[in-house]
């Protein structure tokens, strides 16, 4: 075993980041612990309301002159930020391992994800233009200016600690807005890192700004009314009744992506080899943990000999995942986040057994080897006989579990999808095109695969949802978020 050095050595203090400057908290602190070898790498603070509220009164203060800032200055900064991400590449991919538990590979995508944002966002000159209409009426003109609004708050969730808050930030920022990130408390350093990156862009004081907390920071920002709105990426519970609530209720603007339970469907006509090892990443990359892994695989057909090959296979290739620390280059999956997460992960396990699924293979008893400690790691689980009505084919488990179900037809397999209250990430995989456009036409989904096994949307396009996996109107990515960041200013126009 050869682990990669580790870029957070002892125990690191993490501060906000209010106003171009480095504040330490005044708020109770709490541990943050590599889940693979149990030792903690860093304390975060639990930071107070007042803390909060000077992040926005920054925010708030430097808007008016970054707004006045000409959209390619802006877009400089952005490149500047790029390219400084460009060149710590490996040192905030690794750190994305120490503090979540994903393998290297896992965060180096993580890594190369987010800085596409950035890249995108960089566009801004040509991406926010308005639009102008001539002699709409006799001597009249017409103009669409998109405007900035001002603070935006960000909420960060564990699984993607990097990443998911870029698929806003630059966005907000670029359009002429200042932001308050809020990381994760579990997973704070890898957006620890960016500030200081973004400090070194020469970011003018105030226009990006990162407050660590938990539960009451985010009710800070819902309640705060100088934020202007807020995008969050979590659990449907929290997304619809907290975030989606609070922010109808004060006028806030909001995007909340939310939990899913996403179905792939695998038609007799399949390559197999690339099915199977779409599929392994899909369900079992970031051991889980991904508001985009398949949970539920729908093998359509009455061919009996098919099914039988086809899961023996499946079985074979999860049994040879390599099970450690995420460090270790030859590692293809690492722990769950936490020990209560993986706890949560064996109850549905249990209650799988309980109600009479067939369990072919058993995480609960995988093995790691030094440095890991046992206490986070669940090894591939695979289950057939599943059926829509038990708790591991209708509930979002986030965890490494296959719940193999057979349909069939096609026509079955998409209703069968489509009982499901959430609808983010479905995928079919067939050689048949009209198989494939009647999926993609029927599935009810926001984001959809054809032979591919994790739906994510690249950078210029809008990361979609449906049903209970969003709340909104507008998506993180893309034009839609220029649109979610700026008002539509229309300025009609005669001169005597």
């Amino acid at each position: 075993m050869a682990i990669l050095p580790e870029p957070i050595q002892g125990v690191k203090k993490v501060e906000n980041y209010i106003g171009g400057k480095w504040i330490a908290s005044r708020g109770d602190v709490r541990d943050v612990v590599n889940p693979a070898t149990g030792k903690t790498i860093a304390t975060v603070p639990l930071s107070t309301e007042s803390e909060f509220d000077a992040a926005v009164e920054a925010a708030h203060a430097a808007f008016p002159e970054w707004r006045r800032t000409t959209p390619l200055a802006r877009s400089r900064m952005l490149f500047r930020l790029k390219e400084l991400t460009e060149q710590h590449f490996e040192e905030v991919s690794r750190i994305q391992t120490q503090e979540h538990g994903k393998t290297i590979d896992e965060s180096r995508g993580e890594t190369r994800r987010g800085i596409e944002n950035i890249e995108v966002a960089c566009g801004i000159p040509t991406l926010m233009q308005g639009s102008y209409s001539e002699d709409i009426a006799s001597g009249i003109d017409e103009w669409l200016i998109p405007t900035p609004l001002g603070v935006f708050g960000i909420i960060g969730p564990f699984n993607f600690p990097w990443m998911i808050p870029l698929w806003s930030a630059p966005y907000a920022v670029a359009t002429g807005n200042c932001v308050v990130v809020k990381p994760s408390g579990e997973v704070p350093l890898s957006q620890d890192r960016l500030a200081e990156l973004v400090e070194e862009a020469d970011f003018p004081p105030g226009v990006w700004n990162v407050v660590h907390g938990g539960r009451e920071t985010v009710g800070n920002m819902l309640d705060h009314p100088d934020i202007v709105g807020v995008t969050f990426v979590g659990s449907t519970p929290t997304g619809r009744d907290v975030v989606y609530k609070k922010c109808a209720e004060s006028g806030k603007r909001v995007i909340a992506q939310c939990g899913a339970k996403n179905f792939m469907t695998v038609m007799p006509d399949c390559n197999v080899e690339r099915t199977i090892a779409a599929m392994l990443t899909s369900f079992f990359g970031n051991a889980g943990q991904r508001c985009l892994a398949a949970s539920n695989c729908v093998i359509v057909g009455d061919d009996d000999q098919f099914y039988r090959d086809f899961v023996g296979r499946v079985l074979e290739a999860a049994r040879s995942i390599r099970v450690g620390y995420g460090l270790d280059e030859s590692v293809q999956m690492g722990p769950l986040r936490d020990r209560e997460k993986k706890e949560r992960v064996v109850r549905y396990i249990e209650s799988g057994i309980k109600d009479g699924a067939k369990l072919r293979l058993d995480g609960r008893s995988v093995k790691v080897e030094t440095p890991c400690k046992a206490d986070c790691f669940l090894g591939p689980t695979v289950f057939e006989n599943v059926t829509p009505e038990m708790a591991i084919g209708s509930e979002e488990i986030f965890g490494p579990v296959m719940s193999i179900m057979r349909a069939g037809s096609l026509k079955e397999a998409i209703n069968v999808a489509n009982q499901s209250r959430y609808g983010n990430g479905h995928s079919i995989f067939t050689s048949n095109g009209r198989s494939a456009r009647q999926f993609q036409y029927e599935i009810e989904s926001g984001n959809v695969g054809i032979n591919v096994g994790i739906v994510a949307p690249v950078a210029f396009f809008p990361f979609s949802g449906m049903k209970d996996s969003f709340f909104g109107d507008l998506h993180t990515q893309g034009r839609d978020v220029i649109r979610f960041f700026t008002e539509s200013k229309v300025v009609i126009q005669r001169w005597f």
